[in-house]
């Protein structure tokens, strides 16, 4: 019998890559997405007769995930990705905080009443449950899988940083206040990324902008020798690698009950410039100078991180910056190539 998978917000940026993953190793995958329009999408890109798709409009909801958990017998494993990741807003509270909280209890408590015999249930949650946005930027502290970001509330709600970081760090700790008071058949396992980089699953997802991580890759080809960019920096990991890490969190007990800091170093704008200059020799005049080379100097500024006991549980390497970079801009120019 093949083993059922049930995921939500299968259309993101991450979720594609881990359904694309898990289709291809046999797994039977339910996905939820907002519209028809994006499920057909999906399951046109994935031509698997091992996917289908339900609706849930607004994961907001009371019972948003009912009717989908109750409809699709012995899903085994089931995975919650979806969760809104945008600054671009004028109300963080019902923009960010309120569907992380809210989306995390709904699927939690559908599970528990419709699938009560679900084996392990794996939560995308972020390093931004880890540390707070201002603590990340402060190079006295350091921070490892057994970190907390501690934001309270009412400093989440000020602004549409400090939102998505609580927002991530509340819904995590729900997660495992749920697991300890309900005490569930299943296991739980979450997965906590940086910045998540890399190509898209599929070619014609590739838009003129991209999603808010890559944009920051995508940005520095689009905006001229003379352009203007902010040389953010911060920790990173390949959405290939973040996939990986869900597929193993279902797939081996010893991930039961971690928390797996997903991150491979910290990068610079100005270091992503510096390997688009690279190896794209081309673009050399039709991108900005910056300043060469002072990536190095510009991460110094961050906390130290470790997450050697996510890397000893996984046993696999993480993608490189220079080619999370290089492959994000030629799947770009292969999309550029077949309009």
């Amino acid at each position: 019998m093949v083993d059922k998978v049930f995921i939500t917000g299968a259309s993101g940026f991450i979720a594609q890559h881990i359904v694309k993953l898990l289709v291809s190793k046999g797994y039977f995958v339910i996905g939820t997405v907002r519209s028809k329009d994006k499920g057909e999408k999906l399951k046109a890109n994935l031509n698997s007769p091992n996917f289908k798709y339900e609706i849930v409009p607004d994961i907001i909801n009371e019972g948003a995930f009912d009717d989908a958990l109750k409809s699709n017998a012995d899903i085994k494993y089931i995975l919650h990705t979806a969760s809104p990741f945008t600054y671009d807003t004028s109300d963080p509270e019902k923009d960010l905080i309120i569907p992380a909280i809210r989306g995390t209890e709904n699927i939690l408590n559908s599970i528990y009443k419709y699938q009560p015999n679900a084996e392990k249930v794996v939560i995308t949650s972020s390093d931004a449950a880890i540390y707070s946005a201002t603590d990340e930027q402060n190079s006295s502290l350091s921070f490892d899988e057994t970190s907390w970001n501690n934001i309270s509330y009412e400093d989440a709600v000020k602004e549409p940083i400090a939102a998505y970081y609580g927002a991530k760090a509340f819904a995590e700790k729900l997660s495992w206040k749920f697991l300890n008071e309900k005490k569930p058949n299943f296991k739980l396992v979450t997965v906590n990324p940086v910045y998540v980089f890399g190509p898209q699953a599929f070619l014609n997802e590739v838009k003129p902008t991209l999603n808010v991580s890559n944009e920051l890759i995508n940005n520095l080809i689009k905006i001229g020798p003379n352009g203007h960019f902010d040389n953010d920096k911060g920790g990173f990991i390949d959405v290939r690698d973040v996939a990986k890490a869900h597929l193993y969190a279902l797939e081996k007990d010893e991930l039961i009950g971690k928390r797996l800091f997903m991150t491979n170093g910290h990068f610079s704008v100005q270091m992503m410039l510096d390997i688009i200059s690279s190896n794209f020799p081309e673009l050399k005049s039709k991108i900005p100078v910056g300043t060469p080379g002072s990536g190095p100097k510009d991460i110094t500024t961050l906390a130290s991180v470790s997450n050697a006991k996510t890397r000893e549980l996984l046993k696999f390497d993480f993608i490189p910056l220079d080619k999370i970079v290089v492959d994000t801009i030629a799947q770009v120019f292969e999309a550029k190539a077949k309009l």
